[in-house]
């Protein structure tokens, strides 16, 4: 069984995020969102910054955000006007609930530039647990939509902002499969002195 709620450990260890192409309604009501998104901001943030942004993409925008994608791919990609490009339509679309996260350090700080984009991440998988502990599935995706400027600035990203990715959250369409983890053995060591 995947995202086991049973407890706090169960969850961990069956922790799985859904394919958002796979995702179906419901997704999270409005109610549901705050509370969701209320628990991702529970994150280590040094120096109390709070140095991310979460920008909500509704249902009736999903039409506006693909055109935007479209607009920007063919800005970014000479000679890309005319191509098919239905797979930004359906990243656009998929899943009922979709948010986009950035990362907005702050200038100036005491606190590490790095310090402050690991936070970012840490709201990022904090989004994907509070989803999964709400009975539905998330996704984290970045790709060139992450990545793109002309993205970027539609949705206001200053100098130094970048988005840390887009959430899809709703209900698993198809059935949650594990993936390969990195070997415990592979990954851990021992300080030698």
């Amino acid at each position: 069984m995947f995202n086991d709620t049973s407890s706090l450990k169960s969850h961990l260890a069956t922790r799985r995020s859904g394919k958002a192409r796979d995702m179906v309604a419901p997704g999270p009501d409005a109610d549901e969102l705050r509370a969701i998104i209320e628990l991702a901001l529970r994150t280590p943030d040094h120096g109390k910054l709070a140095p991310w942004r979460i920008i909500t993409i509704a249902p009736e925008q999903r039409d506006a955000f693909a055109a935007l994608l479209k607009q920007a791919w063919v800005a970014e990609n000479p000679g890309a006007a005319g191509m098919d490009l239905s797979a930004l339509d359906q990243f656009a679309h998929q899943a009922p609930t979709l948010l986009l996260l950035v990362s907005t350090p702050v200038a100036g700080s005491k606190i590490p530039l790095w310090e402050q984009q690991m936070s970012a991440g840490a709201v990022g998988m904090n989004l994907l647990h509070a989803a999964h502990a709400h009975g539905y599935v998330g996704s984290w995706l970045t790709g060139w939509a992450a990545f793109s400027p002309n993205v970027g600035a539609a949705f206001g990203l200053r100098e130094g902002d970048a988005i840390v990715g887009y959430f899809f959250i709703g209900t698993a369409g198809a059935d949650l499969s594990e993936r390969p983890r990195p070997d415990y053995d592979e990954i851990v060591s021992t300080w030698d002195i």
